[in-house]
């Protein structure tokens, strides 16, 4: 087996993350054949190499693969069905058997991703996993501003409140108006749900970032491996995920003793999310008011580099992929452990 980087292999074999493996290198809590190895990037051989961390060695490596889908209306979110209708297995060319992570209903679109990394989807799935998603939702009239705060703050769903939303609306359409939707849980068609509840119709549905993967402008209907940072970043937010379980349930056990000096601490890893300011013009309409929008302004941060919002269709049929253009930019290329500079133009294996 060819050498690779010990951090990754580190975080290959479900140590933590790789940005946490540097650290554990630097504090030289990582030893190579019996020395203790203190710089990020050596290269090593998993297979012949002894590693190890805090003096344990480290579990066999899985090179595991992980993909984002960008998901068409019309094709179901397993790896079969019985009605035999498109699965978005269907739609991803390669040998190794992938599960998708999560879910998106039917007729809903947008990303997905896909991996046969079973404890990461495990993590990344678990209730009290609450990754912000973000959604572009078209709905067949424009919403009210009571309808909108109502959204906002949660509305009773199957005996339940929901949580609280961020609600925007982005647009107006001649088929009604586009809104952004910002959930941190994951209901059964909530966002279909509540817009039914408000007296609206979800026209078209689309899942535009998850945690801080972005959909950028991946066409519909194609798929791209992630990259090592998207990866990284996966690990990060599964980590976290199970950090802030931990917390909840010491918060309920009672107070806590305070946290040892150099502890970790959760640090957030989501982007803020660009939104749009009181007065600002959609597209030549009237200025929106605060009521229209729905939501604190310190609630709102933009991000930076953010300019222009893309143009998220006009109805039903088929948009222009071109001006797609959500989140961060990244081309079709792939991801199979190495930086593209460092492993020309392969995919992701790691």
């Amino acid at each position: 087996m060819s050498a690779e980087r010990l951090q990754k292999v580190l975080a290959s074999a479900g140590i933590a993350s790789r940005r946490d493996c540097e650290e554990y290198i630097a504090d030289g809590r990582v030893m190579v054949n019996g020395k203790v190895v203190r710089v990020p990037g050596t290269r090593v051989d998993p297979e012949n190499d002894e590693i190890l961390v805090d003096g344990t060695p480290i579990g066999k490596i899985h090179h595991r693969t992980y993909v984002m889908l960008h998901k068409p209306a019309g094709v179901v979110s397993t790896t079969d069905d019985p009605q035999g209708r498109p699965t978005v297995v269907d739609l991803v060319d390669l040998e190794q058997r992938l599960f998708p992570v999560g879910r998106l209903d039917y007729d809903s679109e947008g990303l997905l991703l896909l991996t046969d990394d079973g404890e990461l989807t495990q993590q990344l799935t678990h209730p009290s996993h609450q990754i912000e998603k973000e959604y572009r939702v078209l709905l067949n009239a424009v919403p009210s501003p009571d309808a909108l705060r109502a959204w906002r703050t949660g509305v009773e769903l199957d005996g339940a409140p929901t949580a609280p939303a961020w609600v925007e609306l982005i647009e107006r359409v001649p088929e009604g108006a586009w809104v952004r939707v910002i959930l941190h849980e994951g209901r059964k068609r909530q966002i279909r749900e509540v817009a039914r509840l408000l007296g609206y119709e979800v026209l078209r549905l689309i899942r535009v970032r998850e945690g801080s993967l972005a959909l950028g402008d991946l066409p519909s209907g194609t798929w791209r491996f992630l990259t090592d940072d998207e990866v990284d970043m996966l690990r990060e937010h599964a980590e976290q995920g199970a950090m802030a379980a931990e917390a909840e349930q010491l918060d309920r056990r009672g107070p806590r003793e305070e946290a040892a000096p150099g502890s970790r601490r959760v640090r957030r890893v989501n982007p803020p999310s660009r939104f749009f300011q009181a007065g600002e013009r959609i597209a030549g309409e009237t200025p929106l008011t605060a009521d229209d929008m729905i939501g604190p302004e310190d609630e709102a941060p933009r991000r930076a580099g953010d300019k222009q919002r893309a143009d998220y269709g006009t109805g039903r049929g088929d948009r222009d992929t071109s001006s797609d253009n959500w989140g961060n930019e990244r081309g079709p290329g792939g991801y199979r452990g190495e930086r593209r500079e460092e492993r020309g133009p392969g995919g992701y294996r790691g």
